[in-house]
Parts: C-alpha cells; sequence; structure tokens
C-alpha cells in the first residue's frame, strides 16, 4: 500500500512538472474558471499517460516546492463533476495528505488519475474552452492537440519507480498511530486494525444531544496510507464500525432566529476488503429545512441590507453583529427553499466576509462545503 505523504515527496523531490505530474498552490472549483482549468488539466493528464497513474499536488509553491497547505476538501462529489463535463472521463480521486508542520486544519491535496484506454475530451463547453476540446501534455503545460497525435508511452518505469518507493511499512504505520494519539490526546483518540491490515485512528469531542451522540472536531486517518478521511471544525457526526466497515454520518445544524435543529447530510461508509482493498462509498441524505416564503423575503432582505453595510465599511451594531454571524447560513437557507438569486449574493460575500473575521469566515466555509456537496449531487 503506498503511503501517500512519501508518495508527495518523492514527487517533489525528483520531478518538476512533466507529463504524469503536475502542481498547484491552489484550485477553485466554485467558479466556471476554475472548473474549466481543473477539468484541462485532468484532460490532458489521462490523455498523456494511458498506461500509468498521474498527479497533481495541491498546496506547494511553484518557485521552491514549499508546502504550505489548502484547507480540507471534500472529494465525495467531485467524480460527478468529471463525469458531467468529460467524454470518456478517467476516474479521480482526491486525497486529504496532513504534513506534521502545516496547521491542523491544513493538507495538502493529492489527485490521483487513473489511465484509461480512450481519448479523454470535453464533453460540453465551459469557461473559455470549448466542447469536444482534447487537451495533451506538453512538458508542464496543458496544451489543446489534435486526435491523432501519437501517445509515446515514456512514463511507466518513471512512475513505478516512484510508487515503489513509497510503499508503507510497519515502522511507519506505527509512527502514525503514536503521532495521531499524542497529538489529539484531548479529544479522546482511538484506533482500531480492520482485516488484520487496515489501521483506522480518529478522534472527537464527544456530546450528547437527546438520546443522540455526537463528536464536534472530527479527525478520520487512515493510517497505512497518510490519509485524512474526514475533518471538520464546526459540523457533528455520528460514528458507528463493526469488523468491516466504519460508518460516518454528517449532520449541519440549521436554523433561523437561532432556533436550530441537526439535519443528517451524508452518509460515508468506508468498507475494508480481505484483498488488502477498501473503498468509500458516499451518499447524500440532506433534506433542507422548509420555511414561510414571507419569513424568508424579510431574511434575504435584512441580509442585503448588512451585506451593503460590509461593502461600505459601515460599523454594525450589536444586533447586526449578531445577525452577521448567521448571514451565510441564512443566505443558503434561502437558496435552499428556492430563492435562486441568494446564491450569487452568498459568492458575493466571500471577500467581505474574510476581512471582517477569521471565526466568520471558517463558519462561511463551511456553509459553503455544504452548497457544493448538495450541487454536486
Amino acid at each position: 500500500m503506498i503511503n501517500k505523504r512519501l508518495l508527495i515527496k518523492n514527487l517533489l523531490a525528483h520531478n518538476d512538472e512533466n507529463s504524469f505530474y503536475d502542481k498547484k498552490r491552489k484550485i477553485n472549483i466554485s467558479t466556471k474558471e476554475g472548473k474549466g482549468k481543473f477539468l484541462k488539466h485532468i484532460c490532458a493528464l489521462s490523455n498523456s499517460n494511458p498506461k500509468n497513474n498521474s498527479y497533481i499536488v495541491i498546496g506547494v509553491q511553484d518557485e521552491d516546492n514549499k508546502i504550505i497547505g489548502v484547507d480540507f476538501f471534500d472529494d465525495s462529489k467531485i467524480q460527478n463533476l468529471i463525469n458531467a463535463y468529460l467524454a470518456n472521463p478517467p476516474i479521480v480521486q482526491y486525497e486529504n495528505i496532513p504534513f506534521p508542520h502545516l496547521p491542523e486544519h491544513k493538507v495538502v491535496g493529492l489527485v490521483t488519475i487513473r489511465p484509461i484506454d480512450s481519448i479523454t475530451s470535453l464533453r460540453k463547453n465551459i469557461w473559455k474552452y470549448y466542447g469536444g476540446s482534447v487537451f495533451f501534455r506538453d512538458g508542464s503545460i496543458s496544451m489543446p492537440k489534435v486526435f491523432n497525435i501519437e501517445i509515446k508511452d515514456v512514463n511507466s518505469k518513471i512512475v513505478a519507480a516512484i510508487e515503489n518507493h513509497a510503499q508503507n511499512n510497519i515502522e511507519l504505520t506505527l509512527d502514525g498511530v503514536f503521532d495521531f494519539m499524542n497529538k489529539r490526546q484531548d479529544f479522546n483518540p482511538q484506533y482500531k486494525v480492520f482485516k488484520e491490515y487496515f489501521v483506522l485512528c480518529w478522534s472527537g469531542a464527544k456530546k450528547q444531544v437527546e438520546d443522540k451522540t455526537f463528536f464536534s472536531r472530527v479527525d478520520i486517518k487512515l493510517i497505512n496510507e497518510q490519509v485524512l478521511l474526514f475533518y471538520s471544525a464546526l459540523d457533528d457526526v455520528s460514528i458507528t464500525y463493526t469488523e468491516d466497515s466504519f460508518r460516518i454520518i454528517e449532520y449541519v445544524r440549521l436554523g433561523l432566529y437561532k432556533s436550530y435543529k441537526y439535519y443528517k447530510l451524508e452518509e460515508k461508509t468506508i468498507r475494508f476488503s480481505d484483498n488488502v482493498n477498501y473503498t468509500i462509498e458516499a451518499k447524500l441524505i440532506f433534506k433542507p429545512p422548509q420555511y414561510d416564503k414571507k419569513v424568508l423575503h424579510h431574511i434575504y432582505n435584512a441580509n442585503n441590507a448588512l451585506l451593503k453595510k460590509l461593502e461600505k465599511k459601515s460599523p454594525l451594531n450589536q444586533n447586526e453583529n449578531e445577525d452577521l454571524k448567521s448571514l451565510a447560513a441564512s443566505y443558503l437557507i434561502c437558496y435552499l427553499n428556492g430563492f435562486d438569486e441568494a446564491l450569487p449574493k452568498l459568492e458575493y460575500a466571500k471577500p467581505f466576509i474574510k476581512k471582517h473575521n477569521t471565526n466568520l469566515y471558517n463558519s462561511y466555509k463551511e456553509t459553503i462545503r455544504i452548497l457544493r456537496k448538495v450541487k454536486y449531487s
């Protein structure tokens, strides 16, 4: 089994960007431009490497390979995006890889593109790229090219050597368990071995809400691969497991006027097999809260007025500061109740919220994460 942290180190140490490897400071698939660029790179790397895996490392400075990290990104619906826009789409996996020197909420993103024996192309227009476009790697650049280009397999031996040097071992596994248990000792860290091979560690602050047990500030890590499977600073989850599976149900706390309820968002099940493989199944189970349209009109207009004050840097009174805490979540509720115009307002609010308050911006990012999951589904 490949230790993904070692894999990233080997990619950074031995290779400049080329036809099987790319690196990015960050990606942004919340905009059409960001989606278009990401899909172009996926298409080019898939076409340029018909016999071996290709990789994109995210959270690295281009000039000096310094690892700066990015926010945890939940991949569960990214394949839907790939399938929607690419013809002959490759299998794409996004994984969050923690590094010891990074802050708790930062990871390095690793995108793995599995080879397929077909030419991948854009299925339809996106941003400035036209449907039918085919991309290949020309050195470190993804370029549009014609179909009949001759594809030479020059990377298989190199990629195989890099992956072989990133194989996990007992020492790395034990170090990973001890590191997790020590780092998360304030949050009841636990571990379990599945199928005599897979070591899963998790931790969280336990709390009881009526007859249900929830965990917040949850980390779930597959030690064998050094992959962070789940991280959330704000949302609550329930955890159950058997001898061959580990199930997480993610809840979100939503409401208006300080009247909140827990709503199931997504169920994620990790299944471990006897053949030293595992699968992750993610299922959206979210049913958004429904409210009276007159009430939502009032809240929507109040949000717009508050956003204008932020834009103009006008001072806020105590009530407005309290309302600001729920601005992103209430815009989301409006959108989920049919207020389509609430979505561009929510996106427009990002720079003003980010500048106003760090904690407020973290809450905003959690709201966007919920939105992304709902939209991808």
